[in-house]
């Protein structure tokens, strides 16, 4: 993670050192790299695995940051990540909406058939007596993607171009936080264990909308895992506002 900003200059090391005794041994390192100065060198990096905190050096993209104690990856700049993650965004936003519209499940029983649409769960489950868990589908299943896909693309589209949008910052913030409530992927394998059950007792078809959730999931986590969280910050605050 990153951390507060401490002053680069020589005379600050000796104060720096005092609070953080491993800033000497990983101010060291940059400099062994003799890379170019950047608009964040000076910000402290915590491994996760050691918690040895060291200055974030340059990089450039396809360069891996890894810890000079224990030698864990930290985070790449990936090349190409903004357009990459723009891409998968927009394939996760259009797999949303087909999710959304077309039949999820089809059952067929007794000569009579049944649809299901993703979108009318949450009314299907409240007219059926369960309103704790209408609005549990309602904000993990359907709130959490909105939130996460739409978020991603008010900060990648613009980024394209070299530019941010107002609140950029704070969307970046929450989209990351809004990712611990997404639960679509615990969703989609409560639906398969409730097929193998309904299995027995009813003809059960995967409708489009199914098959669009399981990409959308994939979209998702390659549109997260495209472009590391760092990197993104780091090219926010380098966009013209």
């Amino acid at each position: 993670m990153l951390s507060e900003r401490v002053d680069s200059n020589e005379d600050s090391i000796p104060f720096t050192r005092s609070i953080f005794p491993n800033v000497q041994a990983c101010t060291t390192w940059r400099r062994m790299t003799e890379a170019p100065p950047s608009p964040h060198d000076g910000e402290l990096l915590a491994c996760h695995d050691c918690d040895t905190l060291f200055r974030a050096p340059h990089t450039q993209p396809g360069d891996r940051v890894t810890c000079p104690q224990c030698a864990a990856t930290l985070y790449m700049n990936r090349p190409n990540a903004v357009h990459r993650a723009t891409a998968f965004a927009l394939s996760a936003a259009s797999l949303f909406l087909v999710a959304n519209v077309f039949p999820f499940i089809e059952l067929r029983a007794g000569g009579q058939v049944s649809r299901i649409v993703l979108a009318q769960s949450v009314s299907a489950l409240q007219d059926h007596g369960s309103p704790e868990l209408a609005v549990a589908v309602a904000i993990f299943i359907l709130a959490a993607p909105t939130l996460i896909i739409s978020g991603m693309l008010y900060l990648l589209i613009p980024l394209l171009r070299g530019r941010r949008l107002p609140g950029a910052m704070s969307v970046c913030r929450w989209v990351y936080g809004t990712h611990a409530w997404n639960m679509i992927e615990v969703f989609l394998l409560g639906v398969l264990v409730s097929l193998l059950k309904l299995g027995d007792i009813a003809s059960v078809r995967l409708g489009i909308s199914f098959w669009a959730f399981a990409a959308l999931i994939l979209c998702m986590v390659a549109s997260l895992w495209a472009i590391n969280r760092h990197q993104l910050w780091d090219q926010l605050e380098e966009a013209r506002a």
